[in-house]
């Protein structure tokens, strides 16, 4: 099965369009007007569960994650309030992307797959350094375990990825000056306020979708200090870069996320 290209999930209808239907149906209920809007976006759950394949072990039907996915739109659909601010788009975007993930981690596949790496990469990493009194680089890492470079980029990669969406997850305070734990947000008020709940939730769904756009070395860097709690001295001895690198590349993802993460502030200056 080949993999759909970015161009072919452009809708056929614009957003005005798509939001007329959509209060058509609100309107109405018409399964008909629903399914038309299903139809409409159908591409884009293929073009999500496609980006993840290479992700996927061969055990995994990809069948499997079209169909959560499609079910993901359908909530969407219903769910969707666009007083939020959020096109249909971009609403059903961030339900069907963490609806995959949440499928991944039913499937259970990163603990057998990539944790056994993750282990082998620092068995590796404390072997040269034992040996040569210093950390290796990634070219002579990936020489002693026998493996490409583009290899062991691409395993580190799938390995930081999957240390964050293991996490209730990360979230830039509003002062700009950390990341935190996502799971800090205001849990009484979750408790007493369902509504605060779900935009709660959805503030999660926008950070994880926001970190995974992150160019691979910034989202190193935060699983690195955040998630593995290493130094920044640490971080650029492993990543081969110096000290002051590694801040400026710490400071570039914070003022990244800040941005996009923008209609969030009032959830993340919750965050202490």
């Amino acid at each position: 099965m080949s993999s759909p290209s970015p161009t072919q999930t452009k809708r056929k209808v614009s957003s005005d369009d798509a939001l007329a239907l959509w209060r058509e149906y609100k309107a109405t209920g018409s399964l008909q007007v629903r399914n038309r809007l299903v139809m409409t976006y159908a591409p884009l759950v293929k073009y999500i569960v496609f980006k993840k394949v290479r992700e996927l072990p061969a055990r995994c039907e990809v069948e499997d994650f079209i169909s959560c996915g499609l079910e993901a739109l359908i909530a969407s659909i219903d769910r969707y309030d666009p007083e939020k601010g959020a096109t249909l788009e971009q609403f059903a975007w961030t339900r069907i992307h963490g609806a995959v993930l949440d499928e991944l981690r039913r499937q259970d596949w990163a603990p057998r797959s990539l944790r056994r790496w993750e282990r082998d990469i620092a068995r590796a990493r404390e072997q040269f350094t034992g040996v040569h009194g210093r950390r290796p680089t990634r070219e002579e890492l990936a020489e002693s375990l026998s493996i490409t470079v583009e290899d062991l980029r691409r395993r580190e990669d799938d390995i930081s990825v999957s240390d964050v969406t293991s996490l209730n997850t990360l979230v830039i305070s509003d002062e700009e000056t950390t990341v935190e734990r996502l799971d800090t947000i205001a849990t009484q008020d979750v408790r007493l306020d369902p509504e605060h709940a779900a935009t709660a939730s959805e503030a999660k769904d926008r950070f994880r979708s926001a970190f995974e756009r992150l160019p691979r070395r910034e989202r190193e860097v935060a699983v690195l200090l955040y998630v593995k709690n290493l130094t920044l001295r640490e971080i650029g001895e492993i990543l081969g870069v110096s000290e002051s690198r590694v801040c400026q590349i710490h400071s570039q993802l914070k003022r990244t996320l800040k941005q996009q993460l923008a209609d969030d502030a009032v959830l993340f200056s919750a965050v202490g």
